[in-house]
């Protein structure tokens, strides 16, 4: 059976289906949308674009981005410089398969009790994926949503994002949040995940908070992707240090210092989150395995995560 590129599950065509996406992966974008067309342009030309509209979007980053409106009547994306709700990521051309992985680790933490945007993978004209994600800082006739990157908390720049710890994370949310208790919750949560699968690359910009209903609260998750397995040279397991360590982080790092000593989690609440990580782990292979990763890639993020469950689950 084909899997679909938006949920990553496999399914079977309805009569008059094309078969490339599922009726439910459509839905996610739209309810009236029946089929989603490949992107016009080629992974060298959405670049191109890119470069050539940065000063022109309100998007940011190291990585190739543009920004999108979905047209369900013409059954696709269209590239736009204001107003977009959704941000299209072609692959760089200096790593591999970054669309497919982000695709996957984004679904991976979906499964993990993580609020993750609707996302997903889209065909271009030349048969490469391009990763795609609605804007969560949009609201109703396109109203921007207060959000703020914990490098503008912290009073650091995009130059200076590395320049911090977990604990002046955990600080952060502590300063900034209506509920903190809550948050360095959902904080410890993340940081786990990310260990699992390899993610080195959370940095203060891939933090953010967000106001809405009245409250001041993590932001959905994004930028969540297996950088091991794309940095060619990766030798940190993290981006920002956890008692004064970027690598061979142990459990009682993670788990007894950063969850218990630092977000000051009950037992109680710690061993609740690892149980709920570890239940979903047990059913990531089978993600993996349908992903759109190449097989050689598939078989090096299935070994890097059964080696990081042995270290923290234990």
């Amino acid at each position: 059976m084909p899997v679909c590129p938006i949920t990553l599950k496999a399914f079977e065509p309805g009569e008059g289906d094309p078969g490339v996406y599922s009726r439910d992966g459509l839905r996610r974008l739209h309810p009236r949308l029946s089929d989603l067309s490949p992107l016009t342009f080629t992974v060298e030309e959405q670049i191109q674009e890119a470069a050539a509209r940065a000063g022109k979007m309100s998007i940011q980053g190291v990585q190739p981005k543009l920004s999108a409106i979905l047209n369900p009547s013409r059954g696709g994306f269209e590239v736009v410089d204001r107003g977009g709700r959704f941000i299209l990521k072609p692959c760089p051309p200096e790593w591999r398969e970054v669309p497919e992985n982000e695709s996957l680790t984004m679904t991976l933490a979906a499964t993990s009790g993580i609020e993750v945007p609707d996302h997903g993978l889209v065909a271009a004209v030349d048969g490469s994926w391009t990763y795609w994600i609605r804007r969560f800082d949009r609201g109703g006739k396109n109203r921007r949503i207060p959000l703020e990157d914990f490098a503008q908390l912290q009073e650091l720049t995009r130059d200076t994002k590395y320049e911090s710890s977990m604990e002046r994370v955990v600080a952060t949310v502590d300063r900034h949040c209506t509920f903190p208790a809550l948050e360095r919750q959902h904080l410890a949560r993340r940081v786990l995940f990310c260990f699992l699968v390899g993610n080195e690359d959370m940095h203060l910009k891939n933090f953010s908070l967000i106001h809405r209903n009245g409250n001041f609260e993590l932001s959905p998750a994004y930028d969540l992707l297996s950088t091991t397995l794309v940095l060619r040279d990766a030798q940190d397991e993290m981006a920002l240090p956890i008692r004064g360590k970027k690598n061979r982080l142990t459990r009682d790092d993670l788990v007894g210092y950063f969850c218990g000593e630092r977000c000051r989690l009950p037992d109680r609440i710690v061993d609740g989150i690892l149980g709920e990580l570890e239940a979903a782990a047990r059913g990531w292979p089978d993600v993996i395995r349908r992903s759109f990763l190449s097989e050689s890639i598939r078989e090096r993020y299935l070994a890097l995560v059964e080696e990081r469950r042995e270290r923290l689950f234990a």
